[in-house]
């Protein structure tokens, strides 16, 4: 299986055998139920649907509550699909928890940014700004944004005050340091986007090919 859903805990650091000091960023992986199975037969890719933490049933709709009922499961607040790889063998129902990272040197973690509200442009792409003395009346502002004339308007793309984070990104070929399947913790080395508690989700690398 190519990856799974998981939770952001927060940062910490751990120490190596010869040493050495890493700051890592703690995940929770999994565990995660197997709520749909798709073969090529009939939907023409082979994946899974996990889903991830409870939550109250009063909060999901009729059709999924039957998916969960019939499985015998509590209702799951994220759900996500995953490619399979050949040989990999998963049935509706299936627990899937971070032991499938234990042979992973690299992963690839994708999250969404923290949230900054409205910035301006100096915040939200460290302009400049103006002079700050002698009478400079310009100091926070953006400036000069287009020309009277030809072509007589602000160009598409032009770098203005706006609603800054809460972006998805993927950060690429973090190095996994620990892998606590009992506990369902994953330690990779370096930041991972997104605030404590929010959710991941976690695969294997695909430039460094996450085996060993």
């Amino acid at each position: 299986m190519q990856g799974l859903i998981g939770r952001k805990i927060g940062m910490t650091r751990v120490f190596t055998d010869a040493g050495e000091q890493v700051p890592v960023t703690v995940l929770e992986c999994g565990p995660c139920v197997v709520l749909q199975r798709k073969t090529a037969d009939t939907d023409g890719y082979e994946a899974v649907q996990l889903g991830f933490d409870d939550q109250a049933a009063h909060r999901v709709n009729k059709p999924q509550a039957a998916v969960f009922n019939k499985l015998g499961v509590p209702c799951k607040r994220f759900l996500r699909e995953f490619r399979l790889e050949p040989g990999d063998e998963f049935k509706a129902g299936d627990v899937v928890s971070a032991g499938i990272f234990e042979q992973a040197t690299h992963v690839d973690i994708t999250g969404m940014t923290k949230g900054k509200g409205f910035q301006g442009v100096m915040r939200r792409y460290r302009m400049r700004g103006g002079a700050m003395t002698h009478g400079g009346h310009s100091k926070r502002r953006i400036g000069s944004i287009g020309c009277r004339e030809k072509p007589g308007r602000v160009y598409k793309l032009k770098r203005m005050p706006g609603h800054m984070g809460h972006l998805r990104v993927t950060q690429l070929n973090l190095r996994v340091i620990q892998v606590r399947p009992e506990e369902n913790l994953l330690l990779v080395q370096g930041a991972v986007p997104g605030h404590a508690g929010a959710m991941v989700i976690i695969r294997r690398a695909l430039k460094k090919g996450g085996k060993q």
